[in-house]
């Protein structure tokens, strides 16, 4: 329980990233800037924080151990979560791409093949390759369920080419974010804690946000000083909190993929929040009926699947219980 509600507070702070990258898109900001600006503030912030808690040498030591399975899985779980999600930014309002993201329960669900679970025996821990959870996925259905109403309403007001690019990209990030998360996990095995992963993180997928912020200089110019300061409040409060409140979510049901599907479900609240942040910030106009709808639908998809997790996970302690 207590890494749900860890998880519910770490989507509080992520709707900042929706509701910030929307006033900057409204603004005439770049999603170039958005993205890259985010991961280069962070650097100082995390810097801190770990160097207070005299984590960096331990840090620094595991990344020179696999240098590039740092810089690979950052980049797929920081660049390719990021970019496109704030490439999107620029076709759909901050609360559709939040509501639209919740498919990333689905595709965490739908990466569980690729990594091993542990179930504890008489014997010792064994390592098993994890499953896809089947009752969790048709729970998600209800999610997808719920997105496809509110990107039914959207649909109305643009072209197909505008809707792909505002729902294609999300669906990379959707994937690219989960694998990153659990494949850095593998990698340090438990050596380092939240804090660490994400500088660690932050920091192989630097080249990366250098490279773009270099194209985005010879292609927009330089971001405006509005852009920066709400850069660097998405650094905080989303690239900081929310995500070390995440791993620490992630990493505390770290090797229990049903666990694990349940916190990544808890991001669903996002929505709400990204919605009652552009209300009041921006002052968008209420959405409608039908969005609204579709915004009941998704919570009510997040709150099954976690009730049908929690569930699978019982049954998973009974058979490890059984197996001792």
């Amino acid at each position: 329980m207590k890494s749900i509600l860890i998880g519910i507070c770490a989507a509080f702070f992520f709707a900042f990233t929706f509701v910030l990258n929307a006033s900057m898109e409204l603004s005439g900001g770049s999603w170039i800037w958005s993205a890259s600006l985010r991961y280069i503030f962070m650097v100082p912030f995390l810097l801190c924080i770990v160097i207070m808690r005299k984590n960096l040498r331990p840090l620094l030591n595991e990344m020179r151990k696999q240098p590039g399975k740092w810089i690979l899985w950052s980049f797929v779980g920081f660049g390719l979560f990021y970019a496109p999600l704030c490439f999107a930014s620029a076709y759909s309002p901050g609360w559709l791409i939040a509501g639209t993201w919740q498919i990333t329960i689905i595709s965490g669900a739908l990466l569980a093949p690729l990594f091993f679970e542990t179930i504890h025996t008489k014997n010792g821990p064994l390592q098993i390759r994890g499953k896809i959870p089947f009752r969790g996925l048709i729970m998600s259905l209800i999610i997808l369920l719920g997105i496809g109403v509110m990107q039914l309403e959207q649909a109305k007001q643009l072209s197909f080419e505008n809707l792909l690019l505002g729902v294609v990209p999300i669906l990379i990030a959707s994937f690219a974010y989960p694998l990153g998360n659990r494949k850095m996990m593998d990698v340090s095995e438990g050596r380092i804690d939240a804090y660490q992963r994400v500088l660690g993180m932050t920091l192989a997928s630097l080249p990366f946000w250098l490279l773009l912020s270099c194209y985005g200089l010879f292609t927009v110019g330089l971001p405006s000083g509005g852009q920066s300061l709400q850069s660097l409040l998405v650094a905080l409060f989303s690239g900081v909190i929310a995500t070390v409140l995440f791993f620490m979510a992630t990493d505390m049901v770290r090797g229990n993929m049903q666990k694990l599907a349940a916190v990544e479900a808890t991001q669903s609240i996002e929505v709400v929040f990204a919605l009652a942040g552009e209300l009041i910030i921006l002052s968008i106009p209420l959405p409608s009926p039908l969005s609204t709808v579709g915004i009941f639908i998704v919570i009510f998809g997040m709150i099954l699947h976690s009730f049908v997790s929690n569930k699978r996970v019982e049954s998973h302690f009974n058979q490890s219980v059984n197996l001792n």
